[in-house]
Formats: C-alpha cells, sequence, structure tokens
C-alpha cells in the first residue's frame, strides 16, 4: 500500500520536482541550525561534528534544488498538485525543536531519529524511482551521508550521556507527539475544505433559489399595501 502511495507521488515530474525544492528548502534551514548548535555547544568534538554535518545538509540542498530545477525546466507546462507532507516527508531536519533550548544529548537523540527516519523514507524512494534514474542517483547520494549521520549521532549520544537508550525513547515520544499534531492539522484542514466545498455546491444554490422566488414575487414600482408610503415627500421620515 505504501510502496503505491509513494509510486503516485514520484510519478509526476512536476510533483516531483516541487516535492524535492521543498526537499532542498529543508536540508538547508538543518544545515543553518546545525551551524547554530556548532557555535553553542561547549564540546569541541561535537563542533567539528556539527559543522561537517551542516556542510553536507548544504551539500544535500543543493542536490535536491538542482535536480528539482532540472526536472521543472524539462517537464511541460501546467502545474502539477503538491504531495501532502505527511505521504513524501523527507528528513524533517530540526524544524520541531529549537537548538538553542537543547542540551548536546537531548539533540543528538533527535538528530539520531531524524536521521534513522530519513535515511528509511530515501530507501524506499530509491525503490520507486527506477524510471528517474538521475533522481533516483540523488537520493543514493543523499542515503550515503545519512548512515553516517545516524552513526555518529548515537556514537556521541552514548559518549556523552550513560543515558542514551532513554533519552532515545524520550526523543521518539516527542516525535510521535508532533507528528499527531501535523497530521491532525493536515486532516483538520481537508476536513474543512470539504465542508466548505459542500456548502458552496449545496446549500448556496438552495438560498439562490429561495431568493429568486422572492424576488419573483415582488412587485414592480410603488408598493400598493402601503400606499402612505407613496405621498408626498413633506416630512424627513
Amino acid at each position: 500500500m505504501r510502496s503505491a502511495v509513494l509510486t503516485w507521488v514520484w510519478r509526476d515530474p512536476r510533483r516531483r520536482a516541487r516535492t524535492l525544492l521543498r526537499f532542498g528548502e529543508v536540508e538547508a534551514d538543518g544545515g543553518r541550525d546545525l551551524v547554530r548548535a556548532a557555535e553553542i555547544t561547549p564540546d569541541p568534538l561535537l563542533r567539528r561534528l556539527f559543522l561537517k554535518h551542516a556542510l553536507d545538509e548544504q551539500r544535500h540542498a543543493d542536490l535536491f534544488r538542482g535536480r528539482g530545477l532540472a526536472l521543472l525546466r524539462a517537464s511541460p507546462g501546467g502545474a502539477a498538485q503538491e504531495a501532502a507532507q505527511w505521504l513524501a516527508p523527507g528528513e524533517r531536519g530540526l524544524d520541531d525543536v529549537r537548538v538553542e533550548d537543547e542540551r548536546d544529548e537531548t539533540l543528538l537523540a533527535f538528530l539520531h531519529l531524524s536521521e534513522k527516519a530519513a535515511a528509511r523514507d530515501f530507501a524506499e524512494y530509491i525503490g520507486v524511482l527506477g524510471s528517474d534514474p538521475p533522481t533516483r542517483a540523488v537520493f543514493e547520494k543523499v542515503l550515503h551521508d545519512e548512515a553516517f549521520h545516524m552513526t555518529y549521532t548515537k556514537a556521541q549520544l552514548e559518549r556523552v550521556s550513560p543515558r542514551a537508550k532513554a533519552l532515545i525513547w524520550q526523543a521518539r515520544r516527542k516525535r510521535l507527539w508532533r507528528a499527531y499534531l501535523r497530521l491532525a492539522a493536515g486532516l483538520a484542514g481537508l476536513i474543512g475544505a470539504v465542508v466548505l466545498t459542500l456548502q458552496y455546491y449545496l446549500l448556496l444554490p438552495v438560498f439562490a433559489l429561495i431568493a429568486r422566488r422572492a424576488a419573483a414575487r415582488e412587485m414592480p414600482g410603488w408598493s400598493p399595501i402601503a400606499p402612505e408610503r407613496n405621498g408626498a415627500l413633506s416630512r424627513q421620515y
């Protein structure tokens, strides 16, 4: 079922291009946040690793953006609808946390889960992109780096904290809660759009018909029912 959904998401070239461009934005944002994390951490080893991670994220952003623009230039006119983000989420990066509010260990736990989820998703995208070798090659390059990111974040988490497993479970609960909030917000928007569409096509014609019938019963000109209203205008009211 998921494979069929992903095949639909990546089938249209323009939708594929817009999804890649969105991935590029997320990767670039994550790189900037990692630079900020490198600035505030007191750990010199983590500072070097965060900066390397940030450079990788910027390179990923360039790869996604370049391939997305190439697809847009090669595709015929006509805008394709963008897929909902929860259908092809990509890497969420650091959009769910404030770097300044996190300790090194909690940030590492979050990064580990984010990189692990991204590696799983990118591997699935590679599996459904057989008809687009250049895009598939982009994901293969990115996936290689994600494997390193997933490994180093776990190793460093175990180095800086004896509660590595507990911190990962805590980060997983936070991710699940935030994923639920995103899904609920998306579902609320979808329900709102459906309700408004039904009101437009079902209720509005009824009120228009009632208004038309009421207008048809109105007699033109001055109303004979209230002749006093048709008298001379000798007073204000």
